[in-house]
């Protein structure tokens, strides 16, 4: 990962195993995605699936990153491997198991434009949708709600609106994204 740059950032659970099995897995997993990532990425979206895990980030621009990365002690990935390690360790002795929790590599995918980046925020807010959860409107585990509210939030939410141009057009575009999902869905259990 690089400074100054967006990723979509994404992984799962080994084999056919769950990520978050009860309700404080995902509470406990959005601590510390804001205790470890804001010094290194702002977080645009997420979506936390039982067995995988989707994030937007935008990495910060290297004079704001902490001393460590910008002299090169340290790599931008560290914070992101803090989190996991804490959350492995956390979710292993909670249900008591061993061994790696995730798959080895997580995924980072840079986005090199600002129509792809509108894309990914979309894709990642309705992945419940997506995988046939849940209508994403509906889904508690992901921004898409924290993305239409004016709470106080650690999400870099205005950048998000400010993409989107208003509030109401994301909430138009995050409609007609879970609406595209359902329709391409039930043509699929159409009988032919």
């Amino acid at each position: 990962m690089q400074p100054d740059r967006f990723y979509h950032y994404f992984n799962r659970a080994n084999g056919n195993e769950n990520l978050f099995r009860e309700e404080k897995n995902y509470q406990y997993f959005l601590q510390l995605l804001r205790k470890y990532i804001p010094p290194v990425a702002d977080i645009y979206s997420y979506c936390l699936l039982p067995n995988h895990f989707h994030l937007v980030l935008k990495t910060k621009d290297e004079r704001e990153l902490p001393e460590e990365i910008r002299t090169g002690r340290r790599l931008i990935r560290h914070p992101f491997s803090n989190l996991f390690n804490s959350y492995a360790k956390s979710f292993n002795k909670t249900y008591n198991r061993r061994g790696s929790l995730f798959q080895k590599h997580p995924k980072h995918l840079e986005i090199d434009n600002n129509r792809y980046l509108r894309e990914v925020i979309l894709y990642v807010n309705c992945n419940a949708a997506h995988h046939n959860i849940s209508e994403a409107e509906n889904y508690p585990h992901s921004s898409y709600h924290t993305l239409l509210s004016d709470r106080k939030t650690a999400l870099a939410r205005d950048k998000v609106i400010e993409l989107f141009g208003s509030k109401e057009e994301l909430e138009e575009c995050l409609l007609d994204k879970n609406s595209r999902i359902e329709l391409s869905q039930s043509l699929m259990l159409e009988d032919e």
